[in-house]
């Protein structure tokens, strides 16, 4: 009796994941095609202007090719085409977004800004907290009284939640505000609420 061995050759893994995980204004399946797209998304979850954002959701066609995008972004004046600029975006792509009604801006890599995105990174490890209400009611009336904390100041309200966890879902989910461009959260970062 002979044993025969085939060996197989392990497919490439078709999905991969790219960091942090939570995403807070992603509209449908969350898809990212590399780590530029998924730092572009992070910063997308942050920026007050926008609405909503989806992954991969127009196809643009020029003939049989069809080129998916990494984003359709929404904001209240308007939605708009984002793409990391890297190789296998095809030339006519920004083309077709215009005549589809979009505008269409790439992105690359060095034009993200840094400080920025270790803050969104940082906060979007907490995208699935969210802060209970009493916790909520406790750090709005302290703002009310002092129009603004530090953030270790703010961090002693929370009673039900982990502090940061719970802080950090009030910046994602616009309760509150922090500056995120001047340098790294930290305990003397300013917390005020939003307007």
């Amino acid at each position: 009796m002979s044993i025969s061995f085939t060996r197989t050759v392990a497919q490439p893994n078709l999905v991969e994941i790219f960091y942090p995980l939570g995403t807070v204004r992603c509209h449908g399946p969350v898809l990212f095609r590399d780590q530029l797209a998924r730092d572009i998304a992070c910063l997308l979850d942050i920026d007050d202007d926008v609405l909503t954002w989806s992954c991969q959701s127009l196809a643009l066609k020029d003939g049989q090719q069809v080129y998916c995008p990494d984003f359709l972004v929404e904001r209240a004046d308007l939605s708009f085409v984002v793409d990391g600029r890297r190789e296998g975006a095809p030339p006519w792509a920004r083309e077709k977004a215009r005549d589809a009604g979009y505008a269409y801006e790439q992105i690359e890599r060095s034009a993200l800004p840094e400080i920025r995105l270790r803050n969104a990174r940082d906060l979007l490890r907490y995208a699935r907290y969210e802060a209970p209400l009493s916790d909520r009611i406790r750090l709005l009336a302290a703002l009310n009284e002092c129009s603004s904390l530090t953030l270790a100041e703010a961090l002693i309200v929370f009673r039900e939640i982990k502090p940061v966890a719970g802080l950090a879902s009030m910046v994602l989910h616009r309760f509150v505000t922090i500056d995120l461009d001047e340098r790294l959260i930290g305990p003397e970062t300013i917390v005020r609420r939003r307007n």
